[in-house]
């Protein structure tokens, strides 16, 4: 498994410091530990407004676009196959200030996806997240779908056989 999943503090730290994120604003506020949880804001600058002085919507969803899969792959661990396979955002209102987006991975969903793997079969989880304002209006709505499958084994190494003469 990448090193970036070995400790939620260090993935937190290079996550803020990417910089797609920290150019535009884009942070890391709380995390869990276990990468069930993970809260991230972002403050509109003159750098991340559009022409009206709005969040622009391309930030708006960069905010949410890497991480259900991010805290997905250390909870399942390096066994698994793990991708984002489609998104759209519906955008409700104007973003002002700061926003927020709140992700989880709940030990039931993480149970569901591991029973629905367990034979190589792949799964397509759906999740959607919320962006909000600082007065808890809902600003966007993003739908993901991931794409989750138990890597195969590798086969097993051809060995040789002495064949008598």
């Amino acid at each position: 498994m990448s090193r970036l999943f070995r400790s939620p503090a260090v993935f937190r730290t290079v996550m803020n410091l990417w910089p797609p994120f920290w150019g535009t604003g884009i942070s890391i506020a709380e995390m869990a530990p276990d990468y069930s949880r993970l809260v991230v804001r972002m403050k509109r600058r003159f750098y991340n407004a559009n022409a009206f002085g709005t969040h622009f919507g391309g930030s708006l969803y960069a905010m949410c676009d890497p991480f259900y899969v991010l805290m997905l792959v250390p909870r399942l661990g390096p066994d698994y196959l793990v991708w984002d396979k489609a998104a759209s955002i519906d955008f409700i209102k104007p973003g002002r200030g700061t926003v927020t987006a709140v992700f989880d991975w709940d030990a039931a969903e993480i149970e569901e996806i591991r029973a629905r793997t367990a034979g190589g079969e792949k799964y397509e989880p759906q999740r959607v997240v919320e962006i909000r304002d600082e007065r808890g209006e809902l600003v966007a709505r993003v739908r993901k779908t991931i794409y989750v499958r138990r890597r195969r084994p590798d086969p097993a190494p051809a060995t040789l056989q002495m064949v008598p003469d």
